[in-house]
């Protein structure tokens, strides 16, 4: 087998034992890798129902075949498990040194199992894997511990951790490698806390196998050279995603105030001209060629590494205009392993219920220092950040609010005010994880060609899309955004996967193993409910009951009705219920008999 090391490694953390299994080519190109690997590993081996925070929960690591190969941002990996903060499937991608080395030592997958008596990290060397005592390391941040990890280990260790926040089982927290890499939004910073493990230290010196290496290089070498002659490379190494934010407010979809409004007043004071204006350093992940890290000095002269999301959420979303307090608010989440864009949603929702008179804290919205307490209080638990740290969804719930907790199956919106974006919406809606861009941004696409419409077209377009980058990409795994933001032509990646593996795979082989991973994790989610409804896939209240009142665009609102038909219509082209459940027959055909039987 070429492409796939063909390895998983076990760690149980109980008795402290680890056991390498082997997958077959089989098993391989159904699943691909990645995403493909984790859903069908938790589907096979979780008991239904489980606790996310309980020992029989299981925490993935997956990385896919052309992860950490000399190809064109190759460096990622994929962390999995049940979700704390939504109970059902819950993932992320992370860009980082770990990703390459998981690869390099021989494996494609480590799993997590049971949990520690006490706290511990875990050192995995080529074949060695130790389990090791981390008394020194909990309780630190994420820097600190990065930091002494380095000083021990060395740079070139790939290295994963969790925060305070994680240690603490915060389920809005995340796991984060190289001072500002994050990844895991659904609370899989919570499942390694619960784990007791800080850290995943990984060291590898062995080759990949590879089909045709002369001719992967050479392929490599062409896609690197392609991006760099972009014309929109140089804007790129400038701004990165944080261009996004000039567009945003321009086309009245930026979160302001907790998603009240499309547009901010000061936006000007935080988008990609201004953080150009103050850059000192960029970074990225490894085998990147466009790294999209900018990292400034914030107020207090630390640095912080921004992207459009964590400015968008912990700036404009919270009424707060200055950048350099944008980057202190971002660093302090880096360094407690919060998720910036969760954790921007849930103190926008406690300045709303403080400006509605709902909760007796007072924030104001713009108010730095009362943002930088509210993530002390989320971090300690206390007065309104004990239930903060549950997620907006329980805060709701709580408190009330509901027509303005800004989340999807309990996973907080990210960055995207879709008042007069109903494809968005339905992409926010049908995120297999809860609300997330990752799986189909068809934002751009649908305000360049007929934003306003609920048609067919539209719904095909965010399936596309989800296919593309929540299938193939996540399980490939490498980075969506040189196809994104360079214009990168997509066939590059099935001539990759071929040369890496010797086996031959077209887009619509990919598209097929893209649905099929949609499916199975639909069913995951149906396993773990026990039934589902199709208001699990609308998005939250407020873009429907709320107009927007500032802008362009104001007065605009979703349309109820007209949603409720484009989802009718994303399940019939799924091939799901009217309900959202994978028909048998669609299951059948996607090689999911084995599902079918448990869902029917």
């Amino acid at each position: 087998m070429y492409g796939w090391n063909g390895k998983i490694l076990r760690v149980n953390l109980k008795d402290k034992s680890s056991k390498v299994r082997k997958y077959d080519l089989n098993f391989a190109k159904t699943y691909l890798g990645g995403r493909g690997f984790a859903i069908k590993l938790l589907w096979n081996e979780l008991e239904k129902g489980v606790d996310p925070l309980s020992e029989k929960n299981k925490l993935i690591f997956a990385a896919g075949p052309l992860t950490g190969l000399p190809l064109p941002s190759s460096g990622k990996l994929v962390v999995a498990a049940k979700s704390p903060l939504t109970g059902g499937y819950g993932d992320g991608n992370l860009g980082t040194m770990a990703a390459v080395n998981l690869r390099k030592a021989g494996y494609d997958v480590v799993i997590l199992e049971n949990k520690s008596e006490t706290p511990c990290y875990i050192y995995i060397n080529d074949d060695n894997v130790e389990i090791l005592d981390a008394s020194e390391l909990w309780g630190k941040d994420t820097f600190e511990a990065q930091d002494i990890l380095e000083k021990k280990y060395g740079k070139d260790a790939g290295i994963l951790l969790i925060g305070p926040a994680g240690e603490r089982m915060i389920k809005i927290s995340t796991i984060i490698s190289q001072k500002g890499r994050a990844g895991g939004r659904p609370g899989m910073g919570a499942v390694m806390g619960s784990k007791n493990v800080k850290a995943i230290v990984i060291k590898g010196t062995k080759e990949i196998p590879v089909y045709d290496m002369e001719k992967l290089k050479e392929m490599g070498l062409e896609g690197y050279k392609e991006i760099k002659n972009k014309k929109l490379y140089d804007f790129w190494i400038t701004e990165g995603t944080m261009q996004a934010l000039e567009w945003t407010n321009a086309n009245s979809c930026l979160p302001t105030r907790n998603y009240r409004e499309g547009v901010f007043e000061l936006a000007d004071n935080v988008d990609g001209k201004a953080m150009a204006k103050i850059k000192v350093e960029r970074r990225g992940c490894p085998l990147c060629n466009m790294q999209c890290g900018n990292t400034i000095l914030d107020t207090e002269g630390l640095k912080s590494e921004l992207d459009y999301e964590n400015v968008g959420m912990l700036g404009p979303n919270l009424g707060i205009g200055d950048l350099k307090q944008v980057a202190t608010l971002n660093r302090m989440a880096d360094e407690l392993g919060f998720d910036t864009i969760s954790l921007g949603n849930a103190i926008g929702f406690a300045m709303e219920l403080s400006e509605r008179g709902m909760i007796s804290e007072k924030i104001e919205w713009g108010d730095f220092e009362k943002a930088k307490e509210m993530i002390i209080k989320i971090l300690n638990r206390e007065g309104i950040g004990k239930d903060l740290a549950e997620g907006v969804r329980y805060a709701s719930e709580k408190y009330g609010g509901k027509e303005f907790a800004m989340h999807v199956k309990g996973l907080e919106i990210s960055a995207y005010n879709c008042h007069a974006c109903p494809g968005m919406a339905l992409a926010f809606g049908t995120s297999p994880i809860g609300a997330h861009h990752k799986d189909s941004w068809v934002i751009s696409w649908e305000i360049s060609t007929d934003r306003f419409s609920y048609n067919r077209e539209k719904v095909e377009k965010v399936i596309e899309l989800q296919r593309i980058r929540g299938g193939m990409f996540e399980s490939l795994t490498a980075c969506r955004l040189p196809w994104v933001e360079i214009g990168f032509d997509l066939d590059w990646y099935p001539k990759y996967l071929s040369v890496a593996t010797g086996e031959t795979f077209t887009m619509y082989d990919l598209n097929k193993i893209g649905d099929r991973i949609y499916a199975l994790i639909r069913a995951f989610w149906i396993r773990e409910k026990g039934e589902w409804d199709r208001k699990m896939d609308y998005p939250p209240e407020r873009w429907f009951s709320q107009p927007l009142s500032e802008g362009e665009l104001k007065g605009y609102h979703l349309d109820r009705e007209k949603y409720d038909k484009m989802l009718s219509m994303y399940y019939e082209i799924r091939g799901w219920d009217e309900n959202g459940v994978p028909k048998k027959e669609t299951l059948e055909s996607l090689g999911l008999k084995d599902v079918a039987k448990k869902l029917f």
